[in-house]
């Protein structure tokens, strides 16, 4: 754990945590499919053991350690797992019959995470945990997401005042905007890649509860636009 930080910093980020799993269940539990109904509790099982795993490799200081490995442990162990998941969800049948079932309004709620996280890596910014290109005062315009994903959600897919073009536009932007800050993270963590934030670099991610952010947080907002693209497209 980063030391000296101000205990509601890591309460909010565990509180967004929460509430992304909460988000991510309530699509599930939402779907059209009954199949997939049912499995909504496996999958939110599985998902409280990914996090705790998580927990216990940044309690034991394991992201932290050999920052000259490459690729960077936190990629190798916490991030590509969940990323080959989504491969393998999209490029199987029964996979893209779960993605096609998931409720396209509940996934498009789900940004508003993105909310709270940027106020957390601003807070972190100020405690020099992060650097300043990770927040909204540099790069990172990733709130707008966040911010306009609950009138997205319900003025274009509740009430259909909004054309599916539009919707998918938003999508396709809110995408880029994520990559955005990503990019911008990975290549400000210490490693050998490294090419931001020299001064300051990118180390809360390594330490918890923060590194649910990359190994948690980053795919499930992931998934949930490639679900919302393939939806809109096929309609």
């Amino acid at each position: 754990m980063i030391e000296n930080l101000l205990s509601f910093i890591s309460i909010t980020f565990v509180l967004t945590t929460v509430a992304t799993l909460a988000l991510f269940y309530w699509a599930i539990k939402s779907s059209s499919v009954e199949n997939t109904r049912k499995k909504a509790s496996f999958i939110l099982l599985g998902l409280i053991i990914w996090l705790l795993a998580q927990a216990v490799f940044t309690f034991n200081n394991f992201y932290n350690s050999d920052v000259d490995f490459f690729p960077p442990k936190i990629a190798l162990f916490g991030v590509w797992p969940l990323i080959l998941t989504i491969v393998l969800l999209f490029a199987t049948a029964k996979g893209r019959q779960f993605i096609d079932s998931l409720p396209l309004i509940n996934i498009t709620y789900l940004n508003m995470v993105r909310i709270p996280v940027e106020m957390v890596l601003f807070w972190l910014f100020l405690n020099k945990t992060v650097p300043q290109l990770m927040t909204f005062e540099g790069r990172n315009f990733d709130i707008l997401a966040g911010v306009t994903a609950p009138f997205i959600a319900y003025f274009g897919l509740k009430k259909g005042m909004l054309d599916r073009k539009f919707i998918l536009v938003w999508n396709f932007i809110c995408l880029g905007l994520l990559i955005n800050i990503v990019v911008s993270a990975v290549l400000s963590i210490p490693s050998p890649i490294q090419k931001f934030g020299f001064d300051q670099p990118n180390i809360a991610v390594l330490n918890f509860p923060f590194s649910w952010l990359p190994t948690f947080i980053v795919p499930i907002v992931l998934f949930g636009h490639l679900v919302s693209i393939r939806q809109l497209l096929k309609k």
